[in-house]
């Protein structure tokens, strides 16, 4: 008798189908894992550098260097040309005001200053010989006067004489008429006499006023002339130590031309050479600080400098409190120089990561510290240290901050 064997449900076949199948997927899963998923690189972590993010008081700051310079600078230049005979000292010497430094000669100057002491001895002989001419003409109109009076007062008497004698009828009118005329003729002679000698003493005094006008205009131009002769022994304006001079004996020198510089030794000042990216930050007020001999110092900007030569510009710092002691003019400073003020942010140490991410991602480590990712982060201020973190991290994050530039383009890294 036929009876109905029942079907397997699950027959070895249709497991080995159904084994295959499973096996194909996965193989597709993990090629398409393993060729379009996260790329990965294998690193070893004592090759690395892996720092921890932290909070803690943050001050953006600048490494910048300065040169230490006197508070005041005094140049010494050639008021005028010429040739250099002598030197009284050398650079380096510390002078006392109106202390000569060097001597030079000019022909041409010190010809020009006996020309006009020539001039100026003939024209006050010339004053002398026209005051006497005056003195004289004075004399000889007094002299003049004189004898106008005296003839008047003679016409005068004799006329008052004929007068009565007319009206007594003992003289004739011919007689009478005649001394009238002569009297009348002094008195005329009288007042033409004092006219001239009052016009010849104005005009002698406006002579003698214009002389010694121009007598006193030659002397002046006669005292500045032998300040330029002077002024061919340069000394020094002020108390203060003699640098930088640039003169020897022989060498010619031009009117206006550098001689040297004298540093005034009240203080110091430091001079600085910043970055023009800073330009629009920095502003008089703004403290830096640097370390000498173990000891921090705080300058502050008191001066600046706005025009940039080869992509930097100037500033003038002065110390905001104690100077160092023992130290010198020229000596070279590291100085941070700071752009904000103090407050509590996010840090991330400085590396060489930023040289390839641009301060716009970083490998973050996983919490076993086994494997590390890319992040985007975003960066704010930066002092010589640290950088100001605004997104992307946390204080107890850990990420490499050394150099990427081993990487490639890898997302992720695993540390083993």
């Amino acid at each position: 008798m036929d009876r109905v064997i029942e079907k397997k449900k699950w027959s070895s076949k249709k497991l080995v189908t159904i084994g295959g199948v499973f096996a194909l997927v996965a193989l597709l899963a993990g090629s398409y894992y393993f060729t379009q998923g996260a790329s990965r690189l294998n690193v070893d972590p004592a090759r690395i550098t892996i720092s921890e993010i932290t909070k803690g008081v943050f001050q953006e700051n600048i490494p910048v260097n300065g040169i230490v310079l006197p508070v005041t600078t005094i140049y010494l230049d050639a008021t005028e040309g010429g040739r250099v005979e002598e030197k009284y000292v050398e650079d380096g010497a510390m002078m006392t005001k109106g202390q000569p430094i060097l001597r030079l000669s000019n022909t041409d100057l010190e010809l020009s200053l006996s020309n006009q002491e020539t001039q100026v001895f003939n024209v006050l002989t010339q004053m002398q010989i026209s005051k006497n001419n005056a003195d004289q003409n004075t004399i000889t109109r007094l002299n003049q006067m004189a004898e106008v009076d005296n003839a008047l007062k003679e016409a005068e008497r004799l006329y008052r004489v004929n007068e009565r004698l007319f009206n007594q009828k003992a003289i004739g009118k011919q007689e009478y008429q005649s001394s009238k005329n002569l009297y009348e003729y002094q008195v005329r002679r009288k007042a033409l006499t004092v006219d001239i000698l009052n016009k010849d003493s104005v005009s002698n005094r406006q002579q003698l006023s214009q002389m010694q006008q121009s007598f006193e205009r030659m002397q002046n131009a006669l005292q500045l002339m032998r300040k330029k002769v002077g002024d061919l022994i340069v000394r020094a304006p002020v108390d203060g130590q003699l640098t930088s001079l640039d003169a020897e004996i022989g060498q010619s020198k031009n009117k206006g031309e550098r001689l040297g510089q004298l540093d005034v030794m009240s203080g110091y000042k430091v001079r600085v050479d910043i970055d023009e990216h800073y330009i629009s930050r920095i502003f008089t007020g703004l403290r830096g600080t640097f370390t000498f001999a173990g000891k921090e110092y705080a300058l502050v900007i008191k001066k600046i400098y706005t025009q940039v030569t080869g992509g930097r510009f100037q500033v003038d710092m002065e110390f905001e409190k104690d100077v160092p002691q023992g130290i010198r003019r020229g000596q070279t400073l590291q100085i941070r120089l700071a752009l904000s003020d103090e407050k509590q942010a996010i840090l991330l140490p400085k590396g060489g990561f930023y040289q390839q991410t641009g301060g716009n991602w970083v490998y973050k480590l996983n919490g076993a510290g086994t494997m590390a990712y890319k992040v985007n982060v975003q960066l704010g201020m930066q002092s010589p240290d640290t950088y100001e973190v605004l997104e992307g991290l946390q204080p107890g994050d850990k990420v490499i901050t050394s150099s990427y530039e081993n990487f490639g383009d890898n997302q992720e890294l695993i540390l083993k």
